[in-house]
């Protein structure tokens, strides 16, 4: 596939996988059009077709991500591929999940999955990467009074940057006819409990953070009750935390490296970068 002068739509463009897809679409040499709903290249609803058509003018290969905070979207998912092949789009890498295939069948991740594959008119590549570290230096799972509350019930993930899932989508965008038909799992160099990564943040803050390990439907009924997270969403966080929990979470392997020829960041390179993310309030005199 010529690189010349083709453009890869980058969904969630300010996200965080998004955002770094298209910086490191730049650094290659290729251009990258990002998209989102405030501060993008290009505006882009999944909720507003009009969008859809812009956003995809020029373009020949698309990173996918889905709406967020939601279960139900394949429909929209399936209308947008549709506008895709006839804008000649020949290739997309989706942001799946780590073990999509088992997902419920309310959750429609699976379903796009399939929908790809059954498509002739273009390529792709699934990525189903494992939780993402990042999650524990932003709003998804802050250290809140040197806390960390999720319901795991003990359970081992092999949390990954966000940058490796991101280097792996970039590989498949460069170029797709290698990476044609393939699923990829990034994950991190080791399984960890969040107790384990509580030790390690607190071992780069200084101060003691532990592993709030609460019952699952109240965390959840929490999430929903501070409007964290839509009522239908429940079942995402239940099924996502059940997997953990049930001893069925990720485990290390060897796709980042494969893909990318450099081996995943540790949990430990992680934290010691982002420190700041758990450091203080500054008191006020």
């Amino acid at each position: 596939m010529d690189n010349s002068w083709r453009t890869t739509l980058v969904l969630g463009g300010t996200g965080r996988t998004g955002s770094l897809v298209a910086s490191k679409l730049a650094e290659r040499g290729l251009r990258a059009r990002t998209a989102a709903r405030h501060g993008a290249d290009v505006p882009f609803d999944w909720d507003n077709p009009a969008t859809h058509g812009p956003a995809l003018a020029g373009v020949d290969r698309i990173y996918l991500v889905t709406p967020v905070m939601r279960v139900t979207y394949a429909r929209l998912v399936s209308g947008f591929l549709d506008l895709a092949e006839a804008c000649g789009v020949r290739h997309v890498t989706y942001l799946s999940a780590y073990g999509s295939d088992q997902a419920p069948l309310k959750v429609d991740i699976r379903a796009v999955e399939l929908e790809l594959m059954s498509r002739q008119a273009f390529t792709s590549s699934v990525l189903r990467p494992a939780w993402v570290m990042q999650n524990f230096s932003d709003q998804h799972l802050p250290v809140v009074q040197d806390m960390i509350t999720v319901p795991t019930a003990g359970g081992a993930e092999a949390f990954v940057d966000a940058a490796d899932i991101a280097a792996v989508a970039v590989e498949t965008l460069a170029d797709p006819n290698a990476h044609a038909g393939r699923v990829y799992a990034p994950t991190g160099p080791e399984a960890l409990t969040v107790a384990q990564v509580a030790g390690i943040i607190a071992g780069v803050i200084g101060r003691p953070v532990s592993h709030n390990d609460i019952e699952r439907s109240v965390w959840i009924d929490g999430a929903i009750a501070a409007g964290a997270v839509p009522a239908g969403y429940g079942v995402m966080l239940n099924w996502l935390t059940g997997m953990i929990a049930s001893g069925h979470g990720s485990r290390p392997n060897d796709d980042v490296r494969r893909v990318t020829g450099f081996p995943p960041a540790s949990f430990a390179d992680f934290a010691h970068r982002n420190a700041r993310a758990w450091a203080l309030p500054a008191a006020h005199s």
